[in-house]
C-alpha cells in the first residue's frame, strides 16, 4: 500500500477492512445469484437485501424505494433520463445548477440537443445557489429540477428544500431529483421529508468498493427505465445485481459513524492553519460542507502544487476527479478568475484524517511556495 497522507476523499475513499471482508465472503462463500431459488442464491439475497435496509434507514425510507446501480453516474443518468422520458407530456423545462456533476449537467444537455428547455442556475463566487433564482426558473412547465445537495469541487450545501417548495409554488407536474453522493452518510439526509423524489448515493465516497450505487425512488414516483433485460431491482435497473460490491456498501453505512464531529473540528483547525500562509485564498464559503476546502495557492498552477505534494507524499485535488485535469466548470460558474482558478486545489477529508496530517500539508505548501516559485 502506498504510503503518505491521504487527502482527496471527495475523489474516492480507502475501502475500510471490514466492507473488504464483507465484499470477500460474498465472492468466496455466499457467491450465489441472489436471482437463484435455491439455498445459495437465497443467501447472497439476504445480503442485498441487507444492504438495502442499512442504506434505506440511513435516509429514512422503506428499503423498497432503494434501487442498486453501478454507482452514482447510472444513478444520476437513470434519474435524469428517466425522468424526463416519463414526464415528457407534461411539459418541456428542466431546471438543473451549473455546478451539477457532469453525470448530471452532461445528460441534461442531452435532452437539450433533443429540444428542451433546459435553465442552468449560476451560483455566487462560493458556488451557493439562491432560493430566489429556484423560485424565479421553476413554473408550470417544468417537469424536472435536479440539484446536488453538496457540491463536489467547493462543498457548497444547496437548498434542497428550496426547490421542493418552488415545484410545488409553482404547481409543477415535475419531480425533484438530488444528487447526493457527496453527502450521504456526512449529513442527515430524509429525502422523504424533504420532498425528493429521486436521489442518487455512491459506495466509494463512504469507504465502500467503486462500482456500486443507489437510486432512491420515492412511492408512486414512476420513471421509465433505460436498461432491459430482466426482472431484477423491479425492472428499473435489470441485471444480475453485484452482491460484493453491494455487501461492502452495506456494510460501509453499517460503519460510517453518526454525529461525529471529528471532521467538523479537522476542517476548522485546517481553516485555522491554512489561512495563516501567505498567499493562500479560499474559494469554499463559510458555510461549505466541513468535508471539503477548495483553496487557491496563489501564483503556482494547481497541476505543478498537486504534484509537488505528491512528492512530499501528500494526495489532494486539483477539481473533480471526473474531469480528469479538465477546467473547472465549477469554479467558472461561480467567477473566480482565471488565475486563481488555475491554482486551485481541493482537500477533502474523512473521519480518519487527523490533525497532523493538516500540519504536514501546510509546511508541504509553504515549503512548495519557496521552491517553485523561485524555480520559475
Amino acid at each position: 500500500m502506498l504510503e503518505g497522507i491521504y487527502l482527496d476523499n471527495s475523489a474516492t475513499t480507502q475501502v475500510s477492512e471490514a466492507a473488504a471482508k464483507a465484499a470477500f465472503a460474498a465472492m468466496t462463500e455466499n457467491y450465489g445469484n441472489p436471482s437463484s431459488l435455491h439455498k445459495m442464491g437465497i443467501e447472497a439475497e439476504k445480503i442485498l437485501e441487507g444492504a438495502r435496509f442499512a442504506i434505506a434507514e440511513r435516509l429514512y425510507v422503506q428499503p423498497k424505494n432503494i434501487y442498486f446501480t453501478s454507482g452514482g453516474t447510472e444513478a444520476n443518468n437513470l434519474a435524469v433520463f428517466g425522468a424526463v422520458e416519463a414526464k415528457k407530456r407534461y411539459g418541456k423545462k428542466i431546471v438543473a445548477t451549473a455546478i451539477e456533476h457532469h453525470s448530471v449537467l452532461d445528460s441534461v444537455k442531452a435532452m437539450e440537443k433533443q429540444g428542451y428547455e433546459c435553465v442552468y442556475l449560476e451560483p455566487d463566487e462560493y458556488g451557493n445557489i439562491s432560493e430566489e433564482k429556484i423560485y424565479n426558473a421553476v413554473d408550470d412547465t417544468t417537469i424536472l429540477v435536479s440539484i446536488m445537495a453538496i457540491n463536489n469541487e467547493l462543498g457548497s450545501v444547496l437548498p434542497i428544500k428550496a426547490a421542493s417548495r418552488a415545484i410545488k409554488r409553482a404547481k409543477a407536474n415535475a419531480y425533484l431529483h438530488v444528487d447526493a453522493v457527496q453527502a450521504f452518510c456526512k449529513t442527515d439526509l430524509n429525502p422523504k421529508a424533504d420532498g425528493v423524489d429521486l436521489m442518487s448515493i455512491s459506495a466509494h465516497k463512504i469507504h465502500g468498493a467503486k462500482g456500486c450505487g443507489a437510486l432512491y425512488v420515492a412511492d408512486g414516483v414512476k420513471i421509465k427505465p433505460q436498461t432491459f433485460g430482466g426482472e431484477q431491482e423491479k425492472k428499473l435497473r435489470p441485471g444480475t445485481q453485484a452482491v460484493p460490491l453491494i455487501a461492502a456498501f452495506g456494510q460501509a453505512v453499517c460503519d460510517y459513524p453518526k454525529n461525529d464531529n471529528t471532521v467538523k473540528e479537522l476542517c476548522l483547525y485546517a481553516k485555522d492553519v491554512l489561512s495563516g500562509i501567505e498567499g493562500v485564498v479560499f474559494n469554499s464559503g463559510e458555510n461549505a460542507s466541513e468535508y471539503i476546502i477548495n483553496l487557491s495557492v496563489l501564483g503556482i498552477r494547481s497541476e505543478i502544487m498537486l504534484h509537488y505534494l505528491e512528492q512530499q507524499g501528500i494526495y489532494v485535488s486539483s477539481g473533480s476527479a471526473c474531469a480528469m485535469g479538465k477546467p473547472s466548470h465549477v469554479l467558472a460558474a461561480a467567477g473566480i478568475p482565471a488565475k486563481r482558478a488555475d491554482s486551485a486545489l481541493r482537500i477533502s477529508f474523512s473521519h480518519f484524517n487527523k490533525k497532523t496530517d493538516i500540519d504536514a500539508l501546510a509546511a508541504a505548501i509553504i515549503s512548495g511556495q519557496k521552491s517553485l516559485i523561485r524555480s520559475k
